[in-house]
């Protein structure tokens, strides 16, 4: 199984394999969780800037993005079938030599005397007993997962289905966040968005009084151009 994920090396390698049109394979680290030693391929790189997992991998029929953490550059051979081996053909067998004549003397069987012995009494055989058969548990659906971030001044939201993303994530205003949060009944959750919407909201007033300062200083300066025309 891979080991510590994507170098800065082994992302410019990638970077240069997709430029040239190549899909380079990687295998899954335990970071990766279930996916942990399948191998996939990569099929872009997006901006680091926006998020983390820029890695998008083609994982079976599903492209999904990762961090350089979940996924290591692939040994060679990785993901190949091993060749079949091909029967083994049983060598011919050696013609056996003609057979010699036999003489054989023909001679009846002179009879033994019969003896009679007493009947033995017949046992019933114990069947043993049949062992239950459990039956199987129906597999149920894949897990759900919605996530609730907050970077850079905005609020997403994101939902994943086991391996597969239902939605990428997209921006929400900050009044829908404080209600997703109270319907987590979690301590110190609530009062954490509390916290950034305060702030929040305190830069914006901020930003709003240096606007009115602003505002004021060219409506006095216009007042002024117009007393002297």
């Amino acid at each position: 199984m891979a080991g510590q994920g994507l170098s800065t090396e082994d992302v410019t390698g990638i970077r240069e394999a997709l430029a040239a049109g190549r899909k380079p394979k990687v295998v899954f680290t335990s970071s990766a969780g279930q996916m942990a030693g399948q191998v996939g391929q990569v099929v872009q790189l997006t901006d680091p800037a926006v998020s983390d997992e820029y890695v998008v991998v083609r994982f079976g029929r599903d492209e999904l993005p990762f961090s350089p953490a979940d996924v290591a550059v692939a040994p060679r051979g990785a993901g190949r079938r091993p060749a079949e081996p091909k029967p083994v053909e049983p060598a011919p067998a050696a013609s056996a030599p003609p057979a010699e004549p036999e003489f054989v003397l023909d001679r009846a069987p002179v009879p033994a005397p019969r003896r009679e012995e007493p009947p033995v009494p017949q046992q019933a055989e114990a069947k043993p007993a049949r062992r239950p058969v459990k039956a199987a548990k129906p597999k149920g659906p894949a897990g759900l997962t919605v996530t609730l971030t907050y970077a850079e001044g905005e609020w997403t939201v994101a939902a994943q289905q086991g391996t597969k993303a239902l939605a990428k994530p997209y921006v929400v205003k900050p009044a829908e966040a404080l209600r997703m949060v109270a319907l987590v009944d979690v301590p110190g959750v609530h009062e954490a968005v509390e916290q950034i919407l305060a702030a929040e909201r305190a830069e914006a007033e901020q930003q709003a009084q240096k606007l009115r300062a602003e505002l004021a200083e060219v409506e006095a300066r216009l007042a002024e151009l117009r007393e002297a025309g």
